[in-house]
């Protein structure tokens, strides 16, 4: 299974493409593909978004479910999704109320 994840090129934050289309600042509302069909589909939307200068470091990144979330396979994604691992009061896990990657 994967998702793509990019960096939103107007302040550098991590970000998802989203169900609804959009890039989602949380990795729960990921878009989340099992076969080949849907990643060429995910890294054709990643070029256009690339190309139209909306994001930038677009990949396709192995997930998987876990008790109903997305959780990355790698600990680099992990982190991106999570924030920093020195300080849980700075990024993406100090955020009260978000969908978060376990």
């Amino acid at each position: 299974m994967k998702v793509l994840t990019a960096n939103r090129l107007t302040d550098g934050e991590a970000v998802w493409f989203a169900k609804d289309g959009s890039w989602a600042e949380e990795i729960g509302l990921s878009e989340v593909v099992g076969d080949k069909e849907g990643e060429a589909r995910l890294e054709a939307i990643g070029k256009a978004a690339l190309d139209n200068n909306e994001v930038v470091d677009v990949n396709l990144i192995d997930v998987e479910l876990v008790d109903g979330g997305i959780v990355p396979q790698r600990l680099r994604e992990r982190i991106r999704a999570a924030g920093p691992t020195n300080r849980v009061d700075l990024g993406k896990q100090a955020r009260q109320g978000e969908t978060r990657a376990a």
